[in-house]
């Protein structure tokens, strides 16, 4: 007789071959248990279809359109994805609420002899688990906050920090955004960023490979990262933090950005039609000197003048408020390899290069 399913509500804790989520295709992109690999049995369409004649016709009538088109959809991922697994392989399945769904599939893999586990109460006991781990996991670390002015290459010198074996949280990486307009790419088809739900499910990940007896480094981001907004747990303990200001001349800044972000270039009307955003806070006499000094194709001069007027006023406001316990500062003359390297050496005298 075939071994029925058996249920767990920490499947963190076990190995399995994959992890199914069983979901729509829609549901899945919004969130999903790291690491799962998406086999719905019922797609977007056809789940709203299903919910729409459960709510207007009659349950009865939904349960039997939707036992249909699980059974052929299920049937195309016994003849496509689970065609070549061995006999030992061992799932983990899930769905929204640990249901029909994912006890749909289950039942017949389970029938073929597999080893099945379900997750009890679905994606929502994986979503309680993130919320709680998100709650408890930010306070059982120190921070160091690395503060400096736009175009300080703050970011490029915590990747680096990181090679040298520093726990780096590079919240922007996780938040698939760069910060500002100055940073922002403008690819005819853009990654967006993650949910907030999946945001919070990177970070969990992020935080549970950190070790606690160590120093956190993370960038003074402010509360919101593009769209998404960060844990309030972990707000609250950078701001607490202690914080490291690095001072680059602005001649070294304007460089940097120019080199780093080649669009501002490359793209100078879209560039323009962004600085649109700024009108009411600059003013049209403004606006108009940066559109003439685009025109005129003085690069260095522009994002000298943005970084001046309204770049480097807006951080210092919002260092000031945020991250006012800056304990050390440090120089650098330029973003050179070499700069990089002695900065390094004397802010962590005691990592060792990764790899």
């Amino acid at each position: 007789m075939p071994p029925l399913p058996t249920y767990t509500q920490q499947p963190w804790t076990e190995t399995y071959s994959e992890i199914i989520d069983v979901r729509s295709p829609g549901e899945f992109a919004e969130d999903h248990i790291l690491g799962a690999i998406n086999l719905p049995v019922l797609n977007d369409a056809e789940r709203a279809e299903v919910g729409t004649i459960y709510k207007q016709v009659s349950p009865f009538t939904a349960r039997k359109i939707g036992a249909a088109l699980v059974s052929k959809n299920i049937s195309l991922h016994l003849s496509q994805h689970f065609a070549a697994k061995e006999k030992n392989y061992h799932p983990l399945l899930y769905c929204w609420r640990g249901g029909q769904r994912s006890n749909s599939l289950a039942l017949v893999l389970t029938q073929i002899g597999w080893r099945v586990t379900l997750l009890e109460g679905g994606y929502k006991t994986y979503r309680a688990y993130v919320r709680d781990q998100i709650e408890h996991l930010p306070q059982k670390f120190t921070y160091q906050i690395f503060c400096g002015l736009t175009g300080s290459g703050k970011t490029h010198i915590l990747r680096q920090m990181c090679q040298r074996g520093a726990q780096v949280l590079d919240l922007e990486a996780l938040a698939n955004h760069r910060g500002s307009l100055l940073g922002q790419e403008w690819e005819d088809n853009p990654s967006p960023q993650p949910s907030q739900k999946y945001f919070e499910s990177l970070l969990v990940q992020k935080f549970q490979s950190f070790n606690p007896h160590q120093p956190v480094w993370v960038e003074s981001e402010s509360l919101k990262v593009g769209q998404i907004y960060l844990p309030q747990s972990l707000w609250r303990k950078m701001k607490q933090a202690s914080c490291v200001e690095i001072q680059l001349p602005i001649t070294a800044r304007v460089q940097f950005l120019l080199e780093e972000y080649p669009h501002l270039v490359n793209h100078p009307h879209i560039l323009k039609a962004k600085l649109e955003n700024l009108k009411s806070h600059c003013g049209w006499e403004k606006l108009s000197l940066w559109y003439q000094l685009i025109d005129t194709g003085k690069w260095e001069l522009f994002v000298q003048d943005m970084l001046q007027f309204h770049y480097d006023p807006s951080y210092q406001k919002s260092i000031k408020r945020d991250f006012a316990k800056v304990e050390r500062v440090l120089s650098i003359p330029d973003l050179s390899e070499r700069s990089i390297a002695l900065f390094l050496d004397s802010l962590l005298p005691n990592c060792v290069t990764v790899g």
